[in-house]
């Protein structure tokens, strides 16, 4: 929204009018909630300034460089909502007090760094793109009142805590999972949880599209896939589906968000719900049973047939059109049911299937073992220690993306007593969650051959929105920090202090989170 400075004015006259303050001036000082060294993730470097406090006045607008209006127009509906201000986005601040958005060339801070600077005179966000302007705005929220976060206009002087914010990410990618296919997630649910992991400089959202117990997404070449396999999920529970276009619009609306899509179709195992329903993929020609039970590792497609490849393409066709992220997921885990030498055969055909069409492969680190091509990410899940195939994959120059299940599988129960979750990994409570580094987790894989680190969230436990944030917060948040804060700053003590001031954010967000014995919230 860009307006001149009449009808801002007008604007104004009308807030003053409907009884909101012209300006907060007027309003006794109120010290902010947190400082600048309380962000999380946890900058490179930050220094406050008690002195350099900002107000937020219906007078206050959004100045936005050529290429950082989306990054703008978000921020002013974040603040609109609690505040009543209008914020308009201008081109120029015309003398009053701005926030204002800019693009530049700082080589210190990358592609997704920020420099932040908030004074008494007006807050400043310098980044190289909008992607870094989009993770400092997730910093300047912080800084605000958590009753920014409220739905409706609260009647109080909106502080914004003074100082500098110089800061840039440790690791590329900082993803979390979202498991589909176990239980399924309407569209509005999918991007709650878009927005909930925005917040913490999450870049990428894998969904984790099809399971033994149910296929989440239309494919047109094979549509009982979706209209029928679709239409199971884990206890016998109602099943459901993405078409297309609702797909796309999840897409777009992380893409918003500043979120990769990374779709995944799990094969040549826990492929049940697609064997059930085409009879064609199983080697017999005749339907398996279908299951929704937990169970893993039964189920293979029949990789000696050339249906399958037919199958395997026609998916990865349909689903690369519609997905702009340079990665599809192609699974690879848990084949127990399939003999090593198919597997690595299916491998050998299925990835440069995935070429074909554009996109680059990543899988769970069992496709290490098929020597993938140096562009492919294996995703590592198990518990650390010594992974010959991985380290062999990192040598010759693949990035491995980092999801050990005894430290970031947000399913696992925090303890015994956790109503939700599974235990078989680990029971993780948000210090175990907290304290691992992904640079010394696998033998033979350091620190440049790391892609990032992923926080999978499984739901055979898991029902509603509810359940997803009670597993979720507080740990997704320490998974973020690891990926984007510098080790140095790693340091249990501090973040716990830092996790604390969160909870009024997330309670005046509607989020329902464990409230951890470990950490004295606010």
């Amino acid at each position: 929204m860009r307006l001149s400075r009449a009808v801002l004015t007008a604007a104004i006259v009308s807030l003053t009018a409907a009884g909101l303050p012209a300006s907060a001036a007027a309003a006794s000082p109120a010290a902010p909630e947190r400082s600048v060294t309380d962000v999380v993730p946890a900058p490179v470097s930050a220094k406050a300034d008690p002195r350099g406090e900002f107000r937020l006045t219906p007078f206050t607008v959004i100045t936005a460089d050529r290429g950082a209006g989306q990054v703008a127009d978000y921020l002013r509906g974040l603040l609109r909502p609690a505040t009543g201000y209008p914020l308009p986005v201008v081109p120029h601040s015309v003398g009053l007090p701005a926030i204002s958005l800019k693009l530049g060339r700082d080589a210190r801070i990358g592609t997704e760094g920020y420099e932040l600077k908030v004074a008494r005179d007006g807050v400043t966000l310098k980044a190289n793109t909008a992607d870094g302007l989009f993770d400092g705005v997730q910093s300047l929220r912080q800084l605000l009142p958590s009753a920014i976060d409220a739905k409706r206009v609260q009647h109080r002087t909106w502080t914004v805590a003074g100082g500098t914010i110089l800061d840039y990410p440790r690791f590329a990618e900082r993803g979390a999972m979202l498991d589909v296919a176990r239980h399924f997630f309407k569209p509005d649910q999918v991007k709650r949880y878009v927005d909930q992991i925005a917040q913490y400089k999450v870049n990428t959202l894998h969904l984790h599209l099809a399971d033994d117990q149910g296929w989440r997404i239309e494919i047109k070449s094979w549509p009982k896939l979706a209209t029928v396999g679709g239409k199971t999920a884990v206890d016998g529970d109602p099943g459901g589906y993405y078409t297309q276009a609702q797909y796309q619009d999840i897409v777009a609306y992380a893409a918003s968000r500043h979120i990769t899509v990374i779709p995944e179709i799990d094969m040549p195992g826990h492929t049940n719900a697609a064997q059930s329903t085409y009879a064609e993929l199983n080697c017999d020609g005749k339907a398996v049973p279908v299951r929704t039970d937990t169970e893993v590792g039964y189920s293979s497609l029949c990789i000696s047939s050339p249906i399958t490849y037919k199958f395997v393409e026609d998916v990865v066709r349909e689903l690369a059109a519609i997905t702009p992220g340079p990665y599809l997921h192609i699974g690879g885990d848990e084949a127990h049911s399939t003999p090593p030498a198919d597997y690595i055969a299916f491998e050998k055909k299925v990835q440069p299937i995935v070429a074909k069409y554009g996109k680059k492969v990543t899988g769970w680190h069992e496709i290490a073992k098929s020597d993938p091509p140096a562009s492919a990410v294996p995703q590592y899940w198990d518990f650390g220690g010594d992974n010959p195939s991985v380290a062999a994959a990192a040598a010759r120059g693949s990035k491995i993306l980092m999801s050990p299940a005894n430290y970031a599988y947000l399913d696992m129960k925090y303890d015994a007593s956790t109503p939700l979750g599974q235990d078989w990994a680990a029971l993780i409570e948000v210090r175990d969650g907290y304290n691992w580094d992904p640079a010394s987790l696998v033998t033979g894989v350091g620190e440049h051959q790391i892609a990032g680190v992923e926080a999978p969230l499984w739901t055979e436990t898991l029902r509603t929105s509810a359940d997803i944030e009670y597993m979720a917060f507080p740990r997704l948040p320490g998974i973020a920090e690891i990926g984007w804060s510098p080790k140095s700053t790693h340091d249990w003590d501090a973040y716990r202090a830092r996790l604390a001031k969160q909870s009024p954010r997330w309670v005046a967000q509607g989020i329902n989170f464990y409230r951890s014995p470990q950490v004295d919230w606010k």
